[in-house]
């Protein structure tokens, strides 16, 4: 199977291809169990007759399936609908995800018909992404425009199902959390602010606070150098990061930390210092909270490793 494609004018050969999984492809959090592409004309059938049974379904009855399914349309439109979604029209450049056991249909419009990729997939790292709300089932589809990183994740899925060579398994589920990670970023995107000036601030602070240079001033006092007000710069830099601007710090602080009690035997009274927090109790406290074991335990842990290296 040979795959190519023009990011204006996306061109496919129709395949398919559901694969076989090891107890060993599951345990390691994502397998894939089927994927391909499809190029459906105005006015033709779909789902087609040639589509395998299990997974066949009509617009009238719809389907469940015991999976979670990614598809991407590249060109042209239709339609969508779920338990938790009422009907909603498909454009190009959507991508919508079906959920295990969520009653859900879609065509394209028979006027224009679509191209789509699709690639389906379980696991325990699916299952987490679901629970942990990365991927609402009322928001099961998303606009991300027509992206050549997208096509050619599902080039590589595709073009990788066709051999099944060893170790397929875990590096085609590799592909599929790209592709999740790829759609999640853009959809974060889409919600910030995106004027140069407003990336260039966050860019800024975030330099700052890596520099430590910043470790002793307020974010107030932060926020005022950078000429915002703190409020716009706190909830601005969280949309951004994730994170305050606290617990931004707090972790660049915890990773310097680690780096410190590694490659130095400086104290941790000395450490506690260095990196600005409350007290050497406080940092302690805050290690063990973080990391699940005391700074003691950790630089003991860490010259266990070393010394076991060395030794071997």
């Amino acid at each position: 199977m040979h795959i190519e494609f023009d990011i204006d004018k996306p061109a496919m050969t129709n395949y398919y291809k559901y694969l076989p999984f090891s107890q060993q492809d599951e345990d390691w959090g994502l397998h894939v169990l089927n994927a391909g592409c499809t190029r459906i004309e105005k006015g033709q059938e779909y789902p087609a007759h040639t589509h395998p049974g299990h997974h066949y379904f009509n617009w009238q009855k719809g389907r469940v399936l015991r999976e979670f399914q990614l598809i991407y349309i590249a060109k042209g439109g239709g339609f969508f609908e779920s338990l938790h979604c009422k009907k909603t029209t498909i454009t190009e450049g959507s991508v919508f995800i079906l959920f295990p056991g969520e009653w859900h249909r879609f065509r394209p419009d028979p006027a224009i018909g679509w191209d789509e990729y699709w690639v389906g997939f379980n696991g325990n790292i699916a299952t987490s992404l679901l629970k942990n709300s990365f991927f609402p089932l009322d928001e099961p589809i998303k606009q991300v425009g027509l992206r050549e990183s997208i096509l050619l994740l599902f080039a590589e899925i595709l073009e990788t199902t066709r051999h099944e060579k060893a170790g397929y398994q875990p590096l085609i589920s590799g592909a599929v959390l790209h592709l999740l990670g790829t759609i999640y970023s853009l959809i974060r995107q889409q919600k910030l602010p995106s004027d140069d000036v407003t990336e260039t601030i966050i860019g800024k602070a975030r330099a700052l606070l890596r520099s430590g240079e910043y470790n002793k001033l307020s974010f107030e006092k932060l926020a005022n150098e950078l000429g915002v007000s703190y409020s716009w710069f706190r909830k601005t830099f969280k949309a951004y990061t994730g994170m305050a601007p606290g617990q931004y710090l707090q972790q660049l602080r915890l990773e310097q930390a680690k780096i410190m009690l590694t490659n130095t035997i400086k104290p941790l009274k000395q450490i506690a210092d260095d990196l600005n927090f409350e007290s050497a109790f406080y940092f302690s406290s805050l290690f063990k909270k973080k990391m699940g074991v005391s700074p003691e335990q950790y630089r003991r842990q860490i010259a266990a490793l070393n010394k076991q290296n060395l030794d071997n």
